[in-house]
């Protein structure tokens, strides 16, 4: 597990906890889509609803690798 601080909206920082593997491919979809982490998260963050930030990420990140078929 990595415990991550994050800008969030160039506002205010924040961490979320993911798994190592989960923030190696969230930076790879980063990546890939020429974006940063942070901006990623801020997406994600802004549509969550009640969820955790951070499995709000971790299903960001398996719609992205379902998405890629």
């Amino acid at each position: 597990m990595r415990k991550i601080s994050v800008l969030i909206a160039k506002r205010h920082t924040t961490s979320i906890t993911l798994e190592d593997e989960f923030y190696d491919t969230l930076k790879e979809i980063a990546k890939t889509q020429n974006r940063r982490v942070s901006d990623i998260v801020t997406e994600v963050d802004s549509k969550r609803g009640t969820r955790s930030l951070s499995s709000a990420v971790r299903v960001y990140i398996l719609e992205q690798i379902k998405n890629r078929k």
